[in-house]
């Protein structure tokens, strides 16, 4: 009998994974739904840094009416260079399978070298706004509730803060009510520090971040006034020498607190542990996730961090460069994490990839999480150095079959699996029909969004939290459910993980072909707990905090 670990991980020798059918397909309808977008870098020649790491993505529900929208990040031209304008895109969900540009008409036809993207209310207004994590100056957009956005960066005390910021996300880290802003930076560049690298002493090249200083992330506090407090040093995360692409949030102890994991490129990542006063303990090396299995710090990219085993605890995983393999830290009751890759199928599916958006989903309906990995090189000559490798690349969808990941992204339809370079990824139900679509962002290329189209029978429950005491957007809040058959599971809603993108906020659970989930728990990050059973498949609950569910 094979072990749970063999199972989990399919080491047994001469054991070949199960091929069934994976019972849906992701089928390509960027054109049929009118999302027109492709990415600019600003690359001239000069292989500035910052081109090579943009854009995410975001589904957000900016109208407030039910609807995932479409957020996508763009950059500009650098200084000095030939005017071509380009603003980030606001697609409005028309609520039919189409969408519509409403960019202008939402005030956001502006420019900045964006990245990332972040998206949380953090005026508990009802209307989410969302963060733009830029080159140089980054930009918090507040929404007017009528359809707009407002650049309040200066008025809510976050301008004069420049940098090269990558990832952001929205946390109640203090647990008063209000969502907090984590920010990660990269490196100290700027274009007239830029440093001439090259793979041959001649042709310009790339530079890996080894060639600059790191930059410490940056915690910024909500005073619940519209404003935030810089509390980076005082919370304990100022770190001068990481160089951040990814951030999660996850409960890894289990005490009900948020705590941080930072994704660092070249450096190690690090794990900030809530000490519930205000402060942060960085615990990454104690806990095993600073390095790698043979000790070295990779180049981390994308993280995301779920409790895909069902086992009570959160395991994490992070994207890496090419050569390095994914890392996938199983989490254990002692708080210490065993980096299980490099004995699975997914650590020799992804040797030759270079990892950026990655997430846990639950593709197929099953009440399994599911692992997406989107790739891309960042130097179009990669090819001319290494013939193993691709400036374009293959995505990976790692289904989970029963506890054992295989790689199934090529079963999925022609145009999911053509290779791109990628960069982010968010997941979010954009047609209500109860499954997770996929959007993909890829570097000076266009934007891709994929309908989930299931074909199993596999139903779901779909739902929405509002937070009265506390957050309204519910962020930390842990949904755990059960259903006949030893179905059970967590998911958490959450801002962050993936890549330079975010996901949908509202909270899906597969049930296979079950008819009802038996029981639902709502742990709020106020600490209140509500329980409710016996939900029909199907379902959309909007469940308020203290005041109970409704369709």
């Amino acid at each position: 009998m094979l072990s749970r670990r063999e199972l989990l991980f399919g080491l047994a020798a001469g054991q070949a994974p199960p091929a069934p059918k994976a019972g849906f397909r992701l089928v390509d309808v960027t054109k049929t739904a009118g999302i027109d977008f492709t990415h600019f870098n600003g690359a001239f020649g000069k292989k500035y840094l910052p081109e090579t790491l943009g854009p995410g993505c975001a589904f957000i529900d900016y109208d407030a009416d039910g609807w995932q929208d479409i957020l996508l990040v763009n950059s500009m031209n650098w200084p000095g260079q030939p005017r071509s304008r380009s603003t980030l895109k606001l697609y409005r969900n028309n609520r039919n399978g189409t969408f519509t540009d409403v960019t202008r008409a939402a005030g956001l036809n502006v420019e900045h070298y964006g990245l990332g993207v972040a998206v949380g209310d953090f005026n508990n207004d009802g209307f989410q706004d969302f963060y733009l994590s830029c080159v140089g100056q980054s930009r918090l957009f507040q929404n007017n509730g009528r359809g707009g956005f407002v650049d309040v960066t200066k008025r809510a005390g976050l301008m004069g803060r420049e940098g090269l910021s990558t990832s952001a996300m929205w946390v109640d880290y203090d647990r008063d009510g209000r969502l907090d802003l984590l920010v990660a930076n990269y490196v100290r560049w700027t274009p007239e520090s830029d440093i001439f690298c090259s793979f041959d002493g001649k042709v310009k090249a790339y530079c890996t971040p080894e060639a600059y200083r790191g930059a410490t992330c940056w915690l910024f506090r909500n005073r619940g006034d519209g404003t935030f407090e810089d509390v980076t040093g005082k919370a304990g995360l100022f770190d001068t020498s990481s160089k951040s692409l990814g951030l999660a949030m996850l409960d890894y102890d289990n005490d009900g607190w948020p705590d941080l994991f930072i994704a660092n490129d070249t450096q190690p990542n690090k794990l900030y542990r809530n000490n519930r006063n205000g402060t942060f303990s960085e615990s990454a090396v104690k806990a095993g996730l600073a390095f790698s299995d043979d000790g070295r710090a990779r180049a981390g990219m994308g993280v995301d961090a779920a409790d895909f085993e069902n086992s009570g605890f959160a395991s994490i995983v992070v994207t890496n460069f090419d050569n390095e393999m994914l890392g996938l830290y199983r989490g254990t009751q002692g708080g210490s994490y065993v980096d299980h890759a490099a004995r699975s199928p997914l650590g020799q599916a992804t040797r030759r990839s270079l990892g950026f958006g990655c997430f846990f989903f639950d593709a197929d309906l099953d009440g399994a999480l599911d692992l997406l990995v989107v790739n891309g090189h960042i130097d179009e000559t990669i090819s001319r150095a290494r013939q193993d490798v691709t400036y374009a690349q293959r995505p990976h969808l790692f289904w989970n079959l029963n506890g054992n990941f295989r790689d199934i992204a090529q079963e999925l339809g022609p145009e999911f699996a053509r290779p791109k370079v990628s960069r982010g990824a968010a997941f979010g139900d954009f047609d209500l029909d109860g499954d997770l679509d996929i959007l993909v962002t890829t570097n000076a290329g266009p934007a891709h969004l994929y309908r989930n189209d299931i074909s199993n029978g596999s139903k779901s429950v779909r739902v929405r939290l509002i937070g009265t005491k506390s957050n309204r957007d519910a962020i930390g809040a842990v949904v755990q459910f059960e259903a006949s058959g030893g179905l059970k599971g967590t998911r958490t809603v959450k801002s962050g993980s993936s890549y330079l993108s975010q996901s949908e906020l509202p909270v899906t659970i597969g049930l296979g072909r079950r008819e009802s989930l038996d029981r639902l728990t709502v742990r709020w990050p106020s600490g209140r707990v509500e329980e409710y059973k016996g939900i029909k498949a199907g379902a959309r609950l909007t469940i308020i905090e203290g005041k109970g569910a409704g369709s």
